[in-house]
């Protein structure tokens, strides 16, 4: 399980050319930014090109991650959902007293992904929402202090839920192998699915509301959300999704085409979510870690939604 190269994703033409097609994406993007910014762009440009600095990066270390080995995947997405949690407990309110809380609620990250490495479908859906959930307001009535209770215990539970619990199906995506109807649809190529077609619905939403976008989505959670925006962006997120749901999982066309559309869908309802979570907290980003980004679960907001749904659906459909 646990193999020093990962042959099934190196020997895979669908996840080769996923990945190369990334990096022609970068390299063309690259170039366009860079020509534009030099014949005079400023201001909105030099964020565009601190964006593609971290994204190639971003784009560098997951190519490696899957490429490398499952192992190294695993652990590449449980860092993930370490960073994401650690940013969203430095910024939420959480107790003094807790601190030693958070010590389990840390552990629970290895251990989510242990399940995921073993396969063992049980205990990965219900370690968090069930023995977690049960466990950490046990352990806060021990400390014998009941002020504020109600909302620390909520606030772990919702930052566990979000930053293990839902990103750790990436991990399990991952490990789910080829169907006779798709030899090429194994774990990695799911996992590239999700991602490319999560990351592209944020970016086309973006630039359908900046084209067209007039009227306001949550103006109060999300000011520069557009209906327009989110309709092109779903349009589109479902029509690329049709089309590499065709190569790149074992769904059929009609079942890619729904793939492509929740995720559309989930994936801004994602976006929003946190966002509604930081306007709460009175910031702008989680962290400064990615640079042009934001924090990790700046860049991950989206896929908190988008990775446990897509995983169910494929789970039930085609596993």
């Amino acid at each position: 399980m646990f193999e020093i190269a990962n042959p099934s994703a190196i020997h895979n033409p669908v996840v080769m050319a996923a990945l190369v097609s990334l990096f022609v994406i970068l390299i063309g993007a690259t170039i366009i930014v860079n020509y534009l910014h030099s014949r005079g762009g400023s201001g909105e440009f030099d964020e565009i090109v601190q964006r593609l600095r971290t994204w190639w990066i971003i784009i560098i270390l997951l190519s490696s991650a899957i490429l490398l080995s499952s192992g190294s995947s695993l652990v590449f997405f449980a860092l993930i959902s370490f960073l994401g949690l650690k940013e969203f407990l430095t910024l939420a309110p959480t107790r003094r007293v807790d601190r030693n809380v958070l010590f389990y609620v840390y552990l629970s990250i290895p251990v989510q992904y242990l399940w995921a490495a073993l396969e063992w479908y049980g205990m990965f859906i219900i370690f968090v929402p069930v023995y977690l959930f049960l466990f950490v307001p046990l352990r806060m009535v021990l400390s014998g202090n009941t002020s504020n209770f109600l909302r620390a215990a909520g606030v772990l539970h919702w930052g566990v839920m979000t930053t293990v619990f839902s990103l750790s199906h990436l991990g399990f995506l991952l490990m789910l192998p080829a169907t006779e109807s798709n030899p090429n649809g194994s774990g990695a190529a799911l996992v590239l699915y999700v991602i490319i077609l999560t990351q592209l619905n944020d970016v086309a939403q973006f630039m359908w509301g900046k084209a067209l976008g007039s009227r306001r989505v949550v103006p109060t959670v999300s000011p520069n959300k557009t209906w327009e925006g989110l309709i092109g962006g779903v349009l589109t997120t479902t029509a690329l999704g049709t089309v590499l749901a065709i190569f790149m999982t074992p769904l059929s066309l009609w079942q890619g085409v729904f793939a492509g559309l929740g995720i559309g869908i989930f994936g801004f309802v994602g976006d929003v979510c946190v966002s509604a979570v930081k306007r709460d907290l009175g910031i702008k980003d989680t962290s400064q870690m990615l640079p042009g980004h934001g924090g990790v679960l700046d860049r991950v907001d989206s896929l908190t939604y988008t990775a446990p749904l897509f995983f169910h659906y494929i789970y039930y459909f085609c596993y």
